[in-house]
């Protein structure tokens, strides 16, 4: 039988830690309940020293990220096309002015 790795939101890491460091409940005792090996645990507490709740937060690229660069993109591509059309109707004028129309 082949066991599933279970996957802890950084919230859910967040509570086991709590309940070693704040409610002093033996590390050991933690592991066995929540099925995790003193290893992981401890790696779990210096990522949480180290960065706080943000070192469990998911590397995948969200929705929301993707919609930023798209903005992003869009708001540079709408940058260069405004700075394009000046100058083309900075050329046009001074053509006008050539031929006299202005």
């Amino acid at each position: 039988m082949v066991k599933r790795r279970k996957k802890y939101t950084p919230e859910g890491k967040v509570s086991i830690l709590k309940r070693h460091l704040v409610d002093k409940v033996p590390v050991s005792d933690v592991c066995d309940q929540h099925g995790l090996s003193p290893t992981v645990f401890y790696r779990w507490q210096k990522q949480f020293f180290e960065n706080g709740p943000s070192a469990f937060v998911s590397k995948r690229k969200s929705k929301l990220t993707l919609q930023e660069r798209r903005i992003q993109q869009l708001e540079e591509k709408l940058a260069t096309k405004n700075e394009v059309v000046s100058e083309l109707m900075e050329a046009h004028l001074k053509l006008k002015k050539n031929l006299g129309e202005i």
